[in-house]
């Protein structure tokens, strides 16, 4: 066959050039298309809408390098799976294995681009997120997310820590409010009882020698605390109390009892003292008191549940309220909240002074005055 002729066959037999050059330059075409997806750094799979394998990039079988073997164009993805699970590949699948590949398989057929992740044999997280194409096939992406996993749970490990210091350095300051100002109340509290009894002159020096160190360490004491200075107590538009007033104390430190006694019977008042929040609620049920102090920090029972104790009563039985304030080394504002959620009406700082007393007991019964 001459020349002419062998050309003529072969544009019969392929359709000419120009079908020649079209399947060329697909082939060409899909060349590049591979080299552009074996180019992105995460795992990319197509599949047609029978869930079968189309395309595939490298990073895809090297995040399923123990399942490579299986990938072949016209295999699905389901099949693969299923010898995955029954390899052990997927740790999530183990003991409901039937349930877990029920479960990709609803997600596979949906796809529509929720992300979820799935954990490989080998410890790693990937990200999945599946998309239809226009063709009805799939389109799927697979990101491995194992160090923001690791970063995220070390994230939440020092979250975690740092709460807990936080709770821990809260808990420390309270007791060091509670151990240095109980002590300090006692000192002021007597010093000042002391100054209004009848003294010496030079007696009555060393007394003023002892306030004025009783007020320097209580600033020092504020300012270790990080609760401010001496004038912490907030100020009240109430005076003292204008008629005698019967007066129930709960304190657990036989010092600040003694103290809180001598400050109000000086004002006038008629006082009783318990040890403890029990004692408290026994003796307020008597009767006859027309205001409770109460501290925080008792054996027995403690200040809030004997504050939540007597205003549940008085609801119950119908009995008039009763003006409780507090009187605590413990005053962060956490402290004070907790006082106005269990129901009292104020809250002093010790060292307790009896001018701020007498102001807040003042307004306390205002109420009841008018």
């Amino acid at each position: 066959m001459g020349a002419g002729g062998l050309r003529s066959w072969a544009a019969r037999l392929f359709g000419g050039g120009a079908v020649v050059q079209a399947r060329a330059e697909a082939a060409l075409a899909e060349a590049r298309l591979r080299d552009v997806i074996d180019a992105i750094p995460e795992g990319v799979v197509f599949l047609d809408a029978e869930g079968r394998y189309v395309l595939w990039n490298r990073r895809y079988a090297e995040i399923y390098h123990r399942s490579a073997d299986l990938f072949r164009e016209g295999a699905s993805l389901l099949d693969t799976l299923r010898v995955g699970v029954a390899r052990g590949d997927y740790p999530d699948a183990v003991g409901r294995e039937e349930a877990w590949l029920a479960a990709r398989a609803a997600k596979l057929a949906t796809a529509t681009g929720d992300r979820h992740e799935q954990q490989v044999a080998d410890g790693r997280w990937l990200m999945i997120e599946e998309r239809r194409t226009s063709d009805g096939g799939v389109i799927g992406l697979r990101v491995d997310i194992t160090e923001l996993k690791r970063q995220a749970a070390a994230l939440e490990q020092a979250l975690a820590h740092a709460a807990a210091a936080q709770r821990a350095k809260a808990e420390f300051l309270a007791d060091m409010s509670h151990e240095l100002r109980t002590p300090l109340n006692g000192v002021a509290g007597l010093a000042e009882a002391l100054d209004a009894t009848d003294l010496a002159p030079a007696q009555r020096v060393l007394v003023a020698d002892i306030r004025a160190a009783a007020r320097q360490l209580d600033r020092l004491v504020n300012g270790l605390l990080d609760y401010g200075d001496a004038d912490l107590a907030p100020e009240t538009s109430g005076g003292a109390p204008d008629r005698p007033v019967r007066v129930l104390a709960a304190d657990d430190n036989p010092t600040n009892r003694k103290v809180i006694a001598l400050m109000l019977e000086a004002a006038g008042c008629q006082v009783v003292t318990v040890e403890n929040g029990f004692e408290a609620v026994e003796a307020w049920r008597s009767g006859g008191f027309d205001v409770v102090l109460m501290d925080l920090r008792m054996p027995v029972t403690d200040g809030l549940s004997a504050i939540r104790a007597i205003r549940a009563e008085e609801q119950a039985e119908g009995r008039p309220r009763t003006p409780t304030i507090v009187l605590s080394a413990n005053t962060s504002p956490d402290d004070r909240a907790a006082s106005a959620a269990a129901g009292a009406d104020g809250h002093l700082p010790k060292p307790i002074r009896v001018e701020a007393l007498l102001a807040a007991m003042g307004a306390a019964l205002e109420p009841l005055d008018a």
